[in-house]
């Protein structure tokens, strides 16, 4: 992987917390380190097929001098984020220091770091209350609508009847592939968004639901918290999940599981099929 990286770059500006800071201007140091891609500028000596580091940098100092956080965590963050929706790069890590900041002790220099990375994940999608194409039309919509979110393979529809013994109406299910630079926690925050947005009540456990987002894949992570499992838990039980993913990246191998989603699905299938031939048979 090559990479384009600008060093030392200060902006004078006004950021924090301080009634003064926000009218006197210090200095903010900029350090960034981009993946890019710059193979065919590198053979073709194109300007065009590279990024244009002059132009990025007028970028960053356009954006920090013309907004005003109490944190540099915010100012680096956002900028970062600038720079991804507003170039076609696959990663960046950027740093931000203040040296003037207003702390009374001796110290030579503070600053925050981030990294944004794009990352491709697959989401089940499901709704069974209301006008079910429509809230899931909605939910693709507002996942869109997303400067951080880049949709790439949106599945058919698939109509199931209700997983679980819970829930009463029959469901359309489908996957989206999505690629973001979102981390895991505030891609669910986004996401509870949608399905709130879409009136999705919390009551009961795999109840009837007007939307259900469902992180399936966040690349090839593994989590397993209190609040977010990836892979999604028994995924690879739900033929409603594996069908429309098996549309859109049969190939993709799970982390977990280490077998294709084609496989995946494969396996359920055949499972299913014993399963009926024993009932059939008794």
């Amino acid at each position: 992987m090559s990479s384009i990286h600008i060093k030392n770059l200060e902006v004078t500006t006004c950021h924090g917390c301080f009634e003064s800071e926000k009218v006197t201007p210090q200095p903010f140091i900029f350090d960034c380190m981009i993946d890019y891609d710059f193979e065919g500028a590198a053979n073709s000596d194109c300007l065009e097929k590279t990024l244009d580091y002059g132009e990025m940098m007028q970028v960053i100092t356009d954006y920090a001098t013309s907004h005003c956080f109490n944190l540099i965590e915010t100012l680096c963050y956002r900028t970062a984020a600038l720079l991804m929706q507003k170039y076609p790069i696959d990663s960046i890590s950027m740093t931000v220091r203040k040296p003037h900041a207003p702390v009374p002790l001796p110290f030579e220099d503070v600053c925050v770091n981030v990294k944004l990375e794009r990352t491709k994940v697959i989401l089940s999608l499901g709704s069974n209350l209301g006008d079910r194409i429509k809230t899931l039309e909605y939910a693709v919509k507002r996942l869109k609508e997303n400067p951080a979110i880049n949709i790439l393979k949106v599945s058919s529809y698939l109509e199931n009847p209700p997983y679980g013994g819970v829930a009463k109406q029959t469901f359309v299910n489908m996957a989206v592939m999505v690629e973001t630079y979102l981390s895991p926690k505030p891609l669910l925050d986004y996401i509870h968004t949608i399905e709130a947005e879409a009136h999705r009540k919390r009551k009961i456990h795999w109840g009837d639901r007007t939307l259900d987002i469902d992180i399936i894949f966040y690349g090839n992570k593994i989590i397993d918290t209190k609040e977010l499992v990836i892979p999604h838990a028994d995924y690879q039980n739900r033929d409603f999940v594996l069908i429309p993913m098996n549309e859109i990246c049969p190939d993709f191998v799970c982390p977990l599981y280490r077998m294709r989603i084609k496989d995946l699905l494969n396996k359920l299938l055949l499972r299913k099929k014993e399963s009926d031939e024993t009932v059939t048979n008794s």
